[in-house]
């Protein structure tokens, strides 16, 4: 495996660094976004990103608080420092800076152009989802992503590709009615998708450095994400 760093241009003319993971060999790969949590693109954001190097992808993470954080990695006992750099972020803002990361992937001559997926988790869940209403992506993977219904669920209808959609049903700042907003808006919009929930899982199960994980949910999830990925 290759790792390394990229510092992409977004159409605003900011600069933004992003960690990336690929095998090190000459053959070409599936690409996929990894989007990161409210905490930046820390040591666990780079390890989800060298696990799917190690599984096949040429996998991109991009620092989404480029602009008023570059190199941001909080701690998950403080909330409070996040708080004003996701407050910064602005709808427009993540689209350059995804559509920037998704233009990395397709230029390279390692990735198939065609196979380009994302991930995202927690706040980059939210992210997964807008990705998948702006990008031609082949699927796209949304971990107890807050915040998508309702402002995000008008988007179901531009959803290119097929949605993974993961929760713990302990995650008090997902409850149901957001959750049922969001599925009803895709079966609305016919739109292809998989509603994942694991009853014994709380928000940030998946983080193995969060006081929330829950192993056996995080090595399930993991399993079918990437089947769904294959499919």
């Amino acid at each position: 495996m290759i790792t390394g760093r990229v510092l992409l241009t977004v159409s605003d003319g900011s600069q933004m660094t992003a960690y990336v993971a690929r095998p090190d060999d000459l053959a070409v790969h599936p690409g996929i976004i990894v989007l990161q949590e409210a905490f930046g693109v820390n040591s666990h954001i780079r390890k989800v990103t060298d696990r799917f190097a190690e599984q096949g992808y040429v996998a991109i993470a991009p620092e989404l608080f480029h602009r008023t954080a570059p190199g941001f990695e909080g701690s998950y006992t403080d909330f409070q420092a996040v708080t004003p750099h996701m407050r910064a972020m602005t709808v427009a803002g993540a689209e350059a800076d995804l559509r920037a990361t998704f233009d990395w992937l397709r230029a390279e001559k390692f990735v198939q152009a065609e196979r380009i997926s994302s991930a995202g988790f927690c706040m980059g869940g939210r992210i997964s989802f807008l990705a998948n209403s702006i990008l031609p992506l082949h699927a796209a993977a949304s971990f107890y992503g807050g915040g998508i219904g309702p402002e995000l669920a008008g988007r179901a209808g531009a959803l290119q590709g097929a949605m993974l959609l993961v929760w713990g049903l302990l995650d008090k700042h997902i409850g149901v009615e957001q959750r049922r907003i969001v599925t009803d808006a895709l079966d609305a919009a016919r739109k292809p998708y998989v509603n994942l929930e694991f009853s014994n899982a709380d928000h940030g199960f998946f983080c193995d450095e969060r006081a929330a994980y829950q192993a056996q949910a995080a090595r399930e999830s993991w399993a079918l994400l990437l089947e769904f990925l294959r499919q």
